[in-house]
């Protein structure tokens, strides 16, 4: 019997994978990803690669890729009814997208957006560090000023920031206010601010699932950082291990402690969620979990943000989709992204979705590899060559 798809019909009809551009302003170096990772989707799927989107696009409802993570209404417009329709999620506000779900407004909070959650920041207590999320300036200092008193150093984060761009650490209420005094109210009331318990140590793991022409995937990996133009520590790539399966399956077969504190914490990160908005679905969804100590030496483990849109180890992701969906026996395997602020020679073998001079970041390399495709070596390979970040929380 012919299988059938979220829009009720045989997955013959299924139209081509298309690139959807929303956000013009993206450097050429994301568009050049997301188009390689959509061309290798369309092959995981069985269809075309149809370009960018138009509504010209015909031949059957279209596989999309969108940029960015999608509002319900515009889900609705494009015809996107289900995680079977696109390649990221879709949400009921804008804030649901950003890093400011993750914590509780402070008591006296103003200026919370339409659709504020307020039991959700409770929910999640027990899956992220402690932390406060505010979307005013005012709200920032008191709130920045009560985390502060608790004696350890925390992290002011912009809610739509990404790569850890306009994170600054603080210490002292002059540090709060200068950190404060560099952003832009307007952004803040947009997008919300956190603030949250910096670490002293870290590592930042990866666990994700996805769902992708009938293939459920779910991984759990390292990050590690490097330098760009700027000298800057950014998002340099992640390992990852990946198997069929879901989350839950994923927690059973990780042996390693860590690894589980990571996967536990986003199973209940991500049912928090799903309980708070009903109208939230995605097929690809991605978590930033950093594990370290604070200042009193006590080991941390939390949710940092999630990720439910292509991101910077999508490039990995669809290569375990790619040779999972050409041999139905391969059960795991472990794949890594890198990103490099050169143009440098990449290992054998090795899929380049990007070498170039990007007239926004510079020069900068791009590619996705597969490290092992057998369960042994693939658990051998796990996260032992990557070290994780301190900046706390790219959303890869």
């Amino acid at each position: 019997m012919p299988m059938t798809g979220a829009f009720g019909r045989e997955a013959d009809h299924r139209g081509p994978v298309v690139d959807l551009v929303l956000m013009r302003k993206r450097g050429i170096h994301e568009k050049a990803t997301r188009q390689w990772a959509a061309q290798r989707l369309a092959g995981v799927l069985g269809v075309d690669y149809g370009g960018e989107y138009s509504e010209l696009t015909s031949d059957g409802p279209p596989y999309f890729v969108p940029d960015r993570t999608l509002l319900a209404g515009e889900a609705a417009r494009f015809g996107i009814h289900g995680p079977d329709d696109l390649f990221g999620g879709v949400v009921p506000f804008p804030f649901v997208a950003t890093k400011s779900i993750t914590h509780p407004s402070p008591d006296d909070a103003r200026d919370l957006p339409q659709g504020w959650s307020h039991a959700l920041g409770a929910a999640l207590a027990p899956f992220v560090l402690p932390g406060l999320t505010v979307f005013n300036l005012d709200d920032a200092r008191r709130a920045g000023r009560s985390l502060l008193a608790a004696g350890s150093a925390i992290r002011t984060k912009p809610g739509q920031g990404i790569g850890g761009s306009g994170q600054r650490v603080v210490a002292t209420h002059d540090e709060l206010d200068a950190a404060l005094d560099a952003l832009d109210d307007d952004a803040i009331r947009e997008a919300g601010l956190v603030l949250e318990l910096n670490l002293a140590t870290a590592v930042t793991y990866s666990v994700g699932v996805l769902t992708v022409g009938g293939i459920g995937l779910a991984y759990v990996g390292t990050q590690r950082t490097t330098r760009n133009h700027a000298g800057h520590e950014v998002y340099g790539g992640s390992t990852l291990r990946c198997m069929r399966g879901g989350l839950e399956d994923l927690l059973q077969a990780t042996a390693d402690e860590a690894g589980r504190r990571a996967v536990a914490a986003t199973i209940g990160y991500d049912r928090e969620v799903g309980r708070a908005f009903a109208q939230f679905f995605a097929s690809r969804r991605n978590y930033d979990i950093v594990i370290g100590e604070d200042n009193e030496g006590t080991v941390r483990c939390g949710v940092l943000e999630q990720s439910w849109r292509i991101g910077g180890a999508s490039p990995a992701e669809v290569l375990a989709l790619q040779a999972m969906s050409v041999d139905p026996a391969l059960e795991r395997i472990c794949v890594s992204s890198c990103e490099v602020y050169d143009l440098i020679d990449v290992p054998t073998g090795a899929g380049i979705s990007f070498r170039g001079e990007d007239p926004v970041v510079g020069a900068i390399t791009k590619y996705g590899i597969v490290e092992a495709d057998d369960a042994r070596a693939c658990a051998a390979t796990g996260g032992s060559t990557v070290q994780g970040s301190e900046r706390h929380g790219h959303p890869a």
